[in-house]
């Protein structure tokens, strides 16, 4: 496959299942402040709130497996950066915060996914201060 239409096809399926992750928050009664907060380090997600708590979540959306998974160490320091410049940027430093992962698993026939809720799923990882 041309390795464009493959990076077009897998950020389409990486949107679907970052708004079934939104949905799915916002039923649990989480409020979801932004999609796709870029920087150098990386991107978040989804930023909500829980409460008081400012919640980064990283969306894993896949047909098989454990999507969980995939969020390994390297990536939990670049989300960690990533919160950090949120952080600083919107002067929330001193504000509780924590990691959370939705795991987004599509079926093969394109029904109804099944969606896992992670709170808590790692601490902030790498250099830098984040209050918990």
């Amino acid at each position: 496959m041309n390795p464009i239409l493959r990076a077009l096809l897998n950020r389409a399926f990486g949107d679907r299942g970052e708004r079934a992750a939104a949905r799915h928050l916002r039923r649990e009664g989480l409020r979801v402040l932004r999609r796709g907060y870029r920087t150098a380090h990386g991107e978040i997600d989804l930023v909500a709130r829980d409460g008081d708590v400012l919640v980064f979540v990283e969306v894993k959306a896949r047909r098989r497996g454990v999507p969980a998974e995939a969020v390994t160490l390297e990536k939990q320091r670049r989300l960690t950066l990533a919160a950090l410049h949120f952080l600083k940027r919107y002067k929330l430093l001193e504000h509780p915060s924590r990691f959370d992962v939705v795991s987004v698993l599509w079926p093969d026939d394109d029904g109804e996914p099944t969606i896992e809720h992670l709170r808590n799923a790692f601490e902030a990882v790498g250099r830098g201060q984040m209050h918990r």
